[in-house]
């Protein structure tokens, strides 16, 4: 297992080599730069061209690639031009905010989709498996800002029982717990909207996953030999089904730092991804190809991870 994972993270190197490439290679062929993002009538030819030498957008592409290169393999991931900070301080201002929202989502859609997924194998046709199928199809076909609006309008206008956005109370100048109640009370309806999202196709997974799996022999056998059924399903079936799902861990780890553009753009959510959509549209490149980066590392990471988790959930794997 050990020399597996060492293997395994010694072919990411070319890997984020190639993917280097190709993100570089897209980013300059985006037309535009820094300079004509930012659009001011004031600023003269002279001063332009001052500006791209300072920030090296005056060399050759290829020479560019090579300097961004060598900086990122010692950690340098640059200076956000937008923020006037290196890019790994940004990230780190922000990132924390997209992986609170997107961590609770996470868990309370998996814990809501396995039980909803098994039930409704169990009770396949059923009325509960019926209703759980369109609210799934619901949530899976209605876009996250109609959602979101939604939410917004009823719960937060209407009823007043959350805030319309942001992320703390302005002037709220109490105790820590009072604090921690003040965020959890804000990152409420994100997290709603992220878990509904999240909890539609996943329980289509354990759906399908579970009546594969409740149809095998095995599974007549220890129905046979008298356990009960509550060990029979999540002790003997449960476990194989989620072989399936162990592949959606892997894309688990970016989603948790990438954050979500629209939802943090209506709720007004200060998270990384609203800073990511801010230097696409600024040209921020130095910030867009370090969070880019970052997210590929992380991509290649998880999938790593899934296999690992394929062995250890299931014996008879064997990585070779």
């Amino acid at each position: 297992m050990k020399q597996y994972i060492i293997r395994r993270l010694l072919q990411i190197i070319p890997t984020m080599i190639g993917i280097s490439i190709l993100i570089f290679a897209i980013s300059a062929m985006v037309p535009g730069d820094y300079i004509t993002a930012v659009d001011n009538p004031t600023m003269s030819a002279e001063k332009a061209a001052q500006l791209r030498e300072i920030y090296g957008l005056d060399k050759p592409v290829v020479e560019r690639y090579f300097t961004w290169l060598g900086n990122m393999v010692t950690g340098n991931l640059g200076d956000s031009l937008v923020h006037k900070q290196p890019v790994t301080t940004v990230i780190g201002n922000y990132v924390w905010n997209s992986f609170m929202v997107a961590f609770f989502a996470l868990i309370f859609s998996w814990i809501i989709a396995v039980f909803t997924g098994v039930f409704s194998a169990k009770f396949q046709y059923s009325l509960f498996d019926k209703l759980m199928t369109l609210f799934v199809f619901l949530c899976m076909s209605l876009p996250s800002f109609f959602i979101g609006l939604l939410l917004i309008k009823f719960l937060a206008l209407d009823l007043g029982w959350f805030p319309v956005g942001g992320m703390v109370t302005s002037g709220l100048n109490g105790s820590t717990w009072d604090q921690l109640v003040d965020i959890a009370w804000h990152m409420f309806l994100p997290v709603l909207v992220l878990t509904m999202l999240s909890t539609g196709s996943l329980t289509r997974y354990f759906r399908t996953s579970m009546l594969e799996v409740i149809r095998q022999d095995y599974i007549r056998t220890a129905r046979a030999k008298g356990l009960k059924e509550r060990t029979v399903i999540f002790k003997h079936a449960l476990r194989n089904a989620l072989l399936p799902a162990i592949t959606l861990m892997g894309f688990e780890l970016p989603a948790l730092f990438s954050g979500a553009i629209i939802l943090e753009k209506i709720f007004i959510w200060p998270g990384v991804g609203q800073i990511y959509l801010e230097s696409i549209s600024m040209r921020d490149y130095p910030y867009m190809l370090g969070f880019t980066v970052f997210l590929a590392i992380l991509t290649l990471l998880g999938n790593v991870l899934s296999d690992v988790l394929y062995g250890t959930a299931d014996p008879r794997i064997r990585l070779k």
